[in-house]
C-alpha cells in the first residue's frame, strides 16, 4: 500500500512568517522573542508555591514578585502556551498528531529518549548561562544586527554539525 507523502509548509514561507512574528513582537512589546523567559517564570512560580519563605528571603526570587505583575502573567508564558497549543492544532489538522519516538535504525527508543532528555537539560543549562535561549539570543540578536546574535547562531549550527558527525551512525542505516 502506497502512503501519501507528508506535506510541510514551504521553508521560505515559514521563515518569512517567523520574521513577521519577530517584527510584531518588537512593535507590540518593544522587545524580541525568547522562550526561556517563560520557563524561568514557571520555575520561579513553582519555587514560590512550594517554598514561599525561601522565595521571600532570597533576593533572586523576591525581585520577581516585587516588580511588576506576577511571573506567570509574563507575556512569554502566554506565547509559549500558544506555541504548544498551535503545535497540537497543526499536528491534528495535518494528520501528524501522535505519540511516537522518531529514531534511527541503530538506536533504541529508550536510548533516544535518554539522549533527548540530556540534550534538553544541557540546552536549558546553556540558555541560563547564556542569558537566553536560541530564539532570544540568536534570532532576536540577529534581528537587531547584534554581533553576539550572529556568533550565537554560528556556534549553535557549528556545534550541531560537530555532534552530528559523531552521532550520525545512530541515524543512518
Amino acid at each position: 500500500m502506497k502512503t501519501k507523502p507528508t506535506s510541510y509548509m514551504n521553508s521560505y514561507l515559514a521563515g518569512f512568517l517567523l520574521g513577521l512574528v519577530l517584527l510584531s513582537a518588537f512593535v507590540v512589546t518593544g522587545r524580541g522573542l525568547g522562550a526561556s523567559g517563560a520557563v524561568k517564570s514557571v520555575v520561579i512560580s513553582s519555587v514560590a508555591s512550594v517554598a514561599p519563605e525561601y522565595a521571600k528571603a532570597h533576593p533572586f526570587y523576591d525581585d520577581f514578585f516585587n516588580e511588576g505583575p506576577a511571573p506567570m502573567k509574563n507575556w512569554l508564558v502566554y506565547l509559549t502556551l500558544g506555541v504548544i497549543t498551535g503545535s497540537f492544532f497543526s499536528g491534528a489538522m495535518s494528520g501528524r498528531l501522535g505519540f511516537k519516538v522518531e529514531r534511527g535504525p541503530r538506536i533504541s527508543s529508550t536510548t533516544r529518549l535518554i539522549f533527548a532528555t540530556l540534550g534538553g537539560l544541557f540546552f536549558g543549562l546553556g540558555a541560563q548561562f547564556g542569558r537566553g535561549c536560541t530564539s532570544g539570543t540568536a534570532l532576536t540578536g540577529m534581528a537587531i544586527l547584534s554581533t553576539a546574535g550572529f556568533l550565537t547562531m554560528m556556534a549553535i549550527f557549528g556545534a550541531g554539525y560537530v555532534f552530528a558527525y559523531f552521532f550520525r551512525k545512530l541515524w543512518l542505516s
